[in-house]
């Protein structure tokens, strides 16, 4: 199987990891909402597992195949890379900040995580939806060269 191939079942997987990620995160905020800390907990182990695993099979695939080139143009290329910016900028921004949630909830300074849950959420939520239009407007409506 040669780099390509195994690029073109992780694309998909990513997407469907991106898509868990989204499910559980909005599953958490409402058992958190109704105060359903367990099923939360649960919820956002989830998402934390779908989003490590996402990073590492994106990692795999961007050494495969590097990247791709959007074959829109116009409105709808400056609509993705701005798309693009966003959601790779505040990916990179919600990693310290899920480790940092992770960590006050470890030493059970629940507290502190809530405040810091409002702020990571909606951005997590974000790069979440993003990376899913990403991968259907790359892949599936214009393709890539």
């Amino acid at each position: 199987m040669d780099a390509e191939s195994v690029g073109a079942i992780l694309a998909p997987l990513n997407a469907a990891l991106n898509a868990s990620s989204l499910a559980f995160l909005l599953a958490g905020l409402a058992f958190i909402k109704r105060r359903e800390v367990r099923r939360h907990r649960f919820a956002m182990t989830g998402a934390v597992t779908a989003s490590s695993l996402f990073l590492v099979f994106y990692v795999i695939r961007f050494s495969l195949t590097g990247i791709h080139e959007f074959a829109g143009e116009g409105v709808a290329r400056v609509v993705y890379l701005g798309m693009l910016f966003s959601h790779v900028t505040l990916a990179i921004i919600i990693v310290p900040m899920v480790i940092r949630l992770l960590y006050l909830v470890r030493k059970r300074r629940f507290h502190a995580h809530a405040r810091l849950a409002r702020w990571t959420a909606p951005l997590w939520i974000y790069v979440s939806t993003t990376g899913l239009l990403v991968y259907v407007l790359l892949y599936h409506v214009y393709g890539y060269r």
